[in-house]
This record gives structure tokens, C-alpha cells and sequence, in this order.
């Protein structure tokens, strides 16, 4: 090909948005994982934004499920033990009355929302500011971010201890010491009526089945390296073993704060119980298949690409 022949092929790709050869298009998800389209990331002129972290709660113990509080479990909570104030009552919660970040009860307990209507980059940055912030409040007072918190700690560096999640049928525990008045009780009747049915599996981390309306579904928020996990779910999809129970499918994933959540589709009357030993047995398989390290044939090459297409990063 002449000069002006790439030239011309490199215009192309610009105004189209597509990348020549070895390149990354101003239009396609910016490598680094944020989500972002190259152009708004790591393609822009200023660069990515400053505050963003591939993986905001890598080494918190019950990292995949505070993921999975924070972005699909309706109604949760887990109570947190701080370093500095072992004996202040703090609660994490999926979802406050009107998403707020954080409230500070009559009785001077935290409570702190996942599922909030701010986003500066770092969420565990974002989650330790509005703790820090809701320590020094008073009884009463909501808590939140107008703006990007200056740099410190993350919600990791704050606590101790493991993360032990209460998933709720719906949100009366918003009020579970005061008697809402008739507005806040029709606002928690609506909040309930929306919140999809759901229950986290016992004998695994961050497993939840789930009912969409008519259909089930089980969402597994998944610890390992992004490619390996890949590379082990291709191969056992190859092979036929990624099945959980008959007629169920492994049918995408979503990719979310530096991790996987491999999602499959039930057939409707399942229900959680019927998971938990399959589900097991699955976690063994895939442990042994991820220590396998060899590389894919060609056919799991495929299935692996296909996979890759089907998932969803949450911003």
C-alpha cells in the first residue's frame, strides 16, 4: 500500500470510528476497562479521569458481594466494624430513602448506601469520604457528595472483618425502629413493590438467584482475573459443563469494578434451593479448570469470543 493510500485508510478509520490496524478506535471501550469509550478515557486529550479505579475494593474481604449489593441486589444489608471506632454502629445498605449516601439514625448509627445517584471514579474513595463525613454528623442528619472528595482512604482501609449480608424481601428496614408516617409508608409500599425477589446462596460467595417477572436468574459475582475466568468458562461451555441444572444456560455476563458476573437463565420454577448443590459442584469444576493453564483449542477460542461479546459493563 502507498503513502497516500494509508493515509487515506487512516481518515477513514478516524471518521468512522473504527481503528486501523494495531490501533484502538476513538468509538470502541477503552482497554484500560473503565467502560468509557476511548475518546472519553484514556483517548481524550486531559486523559482518564483522574479518581478512577479499575478495581475500587480489590483486597476487602467480601469484595464480590459488596459488588453485588452495590449493583444488583435490591435490598440488603451487612454491618461493618470500623478500626478507629469498633463500638459505632454502622450499617451498609444496598439502598436508602431517596438513595441517599448516608444518615445518621436518632441513635447516632450510620447507616450507609451502595446504590446512590453520585459517581466520581472511585466508589470505595467516594463510600470512606461519606463515612468519614457521617462520623462527625449529627443524630439526623443525611450525608452525601456534591463533589469528587479530595484524595484519602478507601471504605477498605476503614474497616475489619468480613461482610456478612442479611438480603431483605423488600425495604421495612428502613423503618424498623419508627412508625412511618403515611407518605414514607406509601413511598416504602412502591420501593417494595419494585424490588425483584431475590436471595444470595448459601455454601458460595456472592451467588443470588433472582426473579425477573416470569424469569429466573442466577447472577455470580466472580473474584478471579478477568482473562482466566474467560478462558475457564469457555472451556467448560465447550466441553457442556456449564450447566447448573437442566435446560439452564450460561448466557452473558457483566462486567463490574474489575470483576465477571457470569449470569445464567433458569427455567421458570427453579427457585434458590434447587441451586445450592449444583452451584457447588460447579465452583469445584471451574476451580480445576482454572488451574488447568493450558491454551484454548480452536473451538474454545470461539466460545470464548462469544462470551466476550455477550457482556455488559456497568459504569
Amino acid at each position: 500500500m502507498g503513502k497516500s493510500s494509508r493515509v487515506k485508510a487512516r481518515s477513514v478509520a478516524a471518521q468512522s470510528g473504527e481503528a486501523a490496524a494495531g490501533e484502538v478506535g476513538p468509538r470502541q471501550p477503552c482497554p484500560c476497562g473503565s467502560g468509557r469509550r476511548y475518546k472519553s478515557c484514556h483517548g481524550s486529550p486531559s486523559g482518564p479521569p483522574a479518581a478512577f479505579n479499575p478495581r475500587p475494593f480489590a483486597g476487602m474481604p467480601g469484595e464480590c458481594d459488596l459488588i453485588a449489593l452495590r449493583e444488583f441486589v435490591p435490598a440488603a444489608t451487612a454491618p461493618l466494624t470500623l478500626k478507629d471506632h469498633p463500638h459505632r454502629s454502622v450499617v451498609l445498605c444496598t439502598l436508602l430513602p431517596g438513595a441517599a449516601p448516608a444518615m445518621v439514625r436518632e441513635n447516632g448509627a450510620i447507616w450507609l448506601g451502595l446504590q446512590v445517584q453520585h459517581a466520581y471514579g472511585d466508589p470505595s474513595r467516594d463510600l470512606a469520604a461519606v463515612l468519614t463525613a457521617a462520623l462527625a454528623a449529627e443524630p439526623g442528619e443525611m450525608v452525601g457528595l456534591t463533589q469528587a472528595p479530595e484524595d484519602g482512604p478507601n471504605l477498605q482501609d476503614l474497616l475489619t472483618g468480613d461482610l456478612d449480608v442479611s438480603v431483605h424481601d423488600g425495604f421495612d428496614y428502613w423503618f424498623a425502629d419508627v412508625d412511618p408516617d403515611e407518605t414514607t409508608a406509601a413511598v416504602l409500599e412502591q420501593a417494595n413493590t419494585a424490588a425483584s425477589p431475590t436471595v444470595r446462596l448459601t455454601g458460595v460467595e456472592a451467588a443470588y438467584w433472582t426473579a425477573l417477572g416470569e424469569r429466573e436468574f442466577l447472577r455470580w459475582v466472580r473474584p478471579e482475573n478477568e482473562d482466566a475466568l474467560l478462558d475457564a468458562l469457555a472451556r467448560l461451555h465447550a466441553a457442556g459443563e456449564d450447566r447448573l441444572v437442566e435446560d439452564s444456560r450460561l448466557i452473558g455476563m457483566f462486567r463490574a469494578h474489575g470483576v465477571l458476573v457470569p449470569v445464567w437463565d433458569l427455567p421458570p420454577g427453579t427457585g434458590a434451593d434447587a441451586l445450592l448443590g449444583p452451584v457447588a459442584a460447579f465452583e469445584q469444576k471451574l476451580a480445576k479448570t482454572l488451574a488447568e493453564g493450558r491454551p484454548l483449542d480452536t473451538e474454545e477460542r470461539s466460545v470464548r469470543s462469544g462470551l466476550a461479546s455477550r457482556q455488559l459493563t456497568i459504569r
